[in-house]
């Protein structure tokens, strides 16, 4: 190492956390994480995981999600630069099959291509192994052959949708997020994987960081370890183009890019799943080179309950303290994850009903005239407009990246990481991206002029091209 790579390790944010199991102290200096007060995991949830076999291999790869999970929102990142040091320690039913050089080799790639920090992550030796929880509440009735995570988004719902009509019984879902009954009509009643076994705490301490990046790792191995207990070998990802690949195409700021949903994350994942138990799983991504509205649109049309069934969705991530109306629940209309289905819902052909969202009219001249006139005005904040703009933002900057010679190095970074990836020829990636890119760009112009010249997320967008 050099003196020159020394002196900016020592300078990165360190994290330091001692996972330990209840009674024991941490090391001196170590930040302590105690499973079942920060790291909290539910009996019934942990049974619809563990319905047919239990090995503590797997119970210590909830508590290595977890843990990480921990360690990311327990300090901000620099407030000029990315990276952290993070050092994790966690225990473990058998040290020797962590400490394997595939497996911690594996895992600090994934860890630190993901996230952008520094991770080294070292293991000890549990006192109490964990009691196998129930067995047998739950079966699955049909040998599976994929799973897939949802939520309570358009894309989860769409893409299980169209995956179900190939697939059939065969089709494990996942549920990764929402409170939504399951979809497609479902009964929750005896279904394995119906929600995240455990919940991360940190205590007394508030959550100090919210990129979030780990959570990309907490649901590829959610989805990993599902497939592996269906023996399952497919794990459909149901992100659209713009969700997969804009984040890391329209880096925010000087951000590290953000590769949660992304296929270069997802084939080292594989290799840490593979390393870790000798299981091989594919993250496949059927919808990758589509824009979000052209997977809506063909659910729409190829499923019976499309028509009806995406209105129920929710994409975005604001609570309903901040964002009701006369207590009735809405969406914002403005975050990214907004205006992103706004766009998409109108590339479809679809129409929502203005009671959707908060802010009911983006054709509006002004941010405040476009909000709901029940809305209390005192919470429109400076925030929520920097929310706004940076949404609007990125998808013009993503409209207009084939068009930006300043961005093309960067563009052809992204094909590379694609061709290596998914195992692609460039020249393929390169056509398929370029066809995403320019439909994105006619989808979002024509968003711009339903919008009319006067509206204020039009302005935003001629303004940040000056």
């Amino acid at each position: 190492m050099t003196a020159a790579l020394q002196e900016n390790t020592q300078a990165l944010p360190s994290i330091q956390v001692d996972v330990v199991e209840p009674g024991i102290a941490a090391r001196p200096g170590m930040l302590r994480c105690v499973v079942s007060k920060h790291l909290w995991f539910d009996t019934a949830k942990m049974e619809s995981y563990f319905f047919a076999q239990w090995e503590p291999v797997l119970y210590d790869v909830l508590l290595l999600a977890a843990a990480v999970e921990f360690c990311d929102i327990t300090r901000h990142r620099p407030a000029h630069s990315w990276g952290r040091d993070i050092q994790l320690r966690m225990p473990v039913h058998d040290t020797e099959h962590w400490e394997q050089e595939e497996v911690v080799r594996a895992l600090h790639d994934a860890l630190g291509f993901l996230t952008g920090d520094r991770w080294h992550v070292t293991v000890y030796a549990r006192q109490h192994p964990v009691p196998p929880p129930r067995q047998g509440l739950f079966s699955l009735r049909h040998d599976k052959s994929a799973v897939i995570p949802f939520s309570d988004g358009l894309d989860s719902l769409a893409v299980a949708g169209l995956a179900a009509r190939e697939l059939g019984e065969s089709l494990v879902r996942v549920r990764l997020g929402g409170k939504k009954p399951h979809p497609l009509g479902l009964s929750l009643r005896r279904e394995p994987f119906t929600s995240v076994p455990y919940k991360v705490c940190t205590g007394e301490q508030r959550r100090a960081e919210s990129s979030a990046r780990s959570r990309g790792f907490k649901f590829a191995m959610i989805s990993g370890l599902a497939a592996y207990l269906s023996h399952a070998h497919r794990i459909i990802v149901p992100e659209s183009g713009q969700g997969a690949l804009g984040p890391s195409l329209v880096p925010v700021g000087q951000a590290y890019p953000d590769f949660r949903s992304h296929p270069a994350f997802a084939k080292r994942m594989e290799r840490f799943l593979k390393a870790l138990l000798e299981y091989h799983v594919r993250y496949e991504f059927p919808h990758i080179w589509h824009t979000k509205g052209e997977t809506l649109a063909r659910f729409i049309n190829e499923c019976a309950e499309g028509p009806m069934a995406w209105a129920e969705t929710r994409s975005c991530w604001q609570q309903n303290r901040q964002i009701g109306v006369n207590g009735t629940a809405r969406q914002c209309g403005i975050c990214a994850a907004c205006m992103l289905r706004r766009l998409t819902v109108h590339a479809a052909g679809q129409v929502e009903d203005k009671n959707t969202y908060v802010w009911e009219d983006l054709g509006a001249d002004t941010f405040e005239a476009g909000v709901s006139p029940n809305f209390d005005k005192k919470k429109i904040t400076r925030v929520m407009e920097e929310y706004a703009i940076a949404g609007t933002l990125h998808l013009d900057h993503l409209a207009g990246l084939l068009d930006s010679p300043a961005n093309a190095s960067h563009v052809s970074l992204e094909m590379f990481r694609l061709h290596r990836s998914l195992g692609l020829p460039q020249s393929t990636v390169t056509k398929k991206l370029d066809r995403l890119l320019t439909q994105h760009k006619l989808e979002w112009e024509s968003f711009m002029v339903s919008l009319g010249p006067t509206s204020f997320v039009a302005k935003w967008a001629c303004e940040a091209r000056l």
